[in-house]
């Protein structure tokens, strides 16, 4: 078992739940409240990264922390083009930047890219063998 991989994962899953946006009046959103389809997929790469945690995969790991930042990327990315779109209806540009500046990133970004860390540096053990020199029988 790679602790290192299951202490990412266990951040990427805390991440996930920690509030990423906040959006005036309605409050904060975690991964679920941003996009259903999103906070699957994210969970489905955490669920891999346990997976990987146990069987020892560091390959898997290094992948779900590369697939995790992509999400984070991608979702990121999809904020902030929805609250520019959300506010579309106004024809002003100042308007529009101003109403879409008051939706707010949140701190469990921070605890997600901390659990990403974790699995992209993982490791695997390396094992050195030592070659003992053969004494011969005559010096013994």
């Amino acid at each position: 078992m790679k602790i290192q991989g299951v202490i990412g994962a266990l951040l990427l899953a805390v991440g996930g739940m920690c509030p990423l946006v906040h959006v005036p009046i309605i409050g904060n959103w975690n991964y679920f409240g941003i996009d259903q389809s999103l906070g699957t997929i994210f969970y489905v790469i955490v669920i891999m990264a346990f997976l990987g945690a146990f069987l020892n995969k560091t390959g898997l790991l290094r992948a779900c922390g590369w697939a995790a930042t992509v999400m984070v990327i991608l979702t990121l990315s999809a904020v902030w083009f929805k609250s520019h779109d959300y506010f579309s209806f106004i024809h002003f540009r100042k308007l529009i930047n101003l109403a879409s500046g008051m939706v707010k990133y949140k701190w469990g970004w921070f605890v997600i890219l901390a659990g990403v860390l974790p699995l992209i540096t993982v490791r695997k053990k390396v094992i050195i063998i030592q070659q003992i020199p053969e004494v011969p029988l005559s010096e013994v």
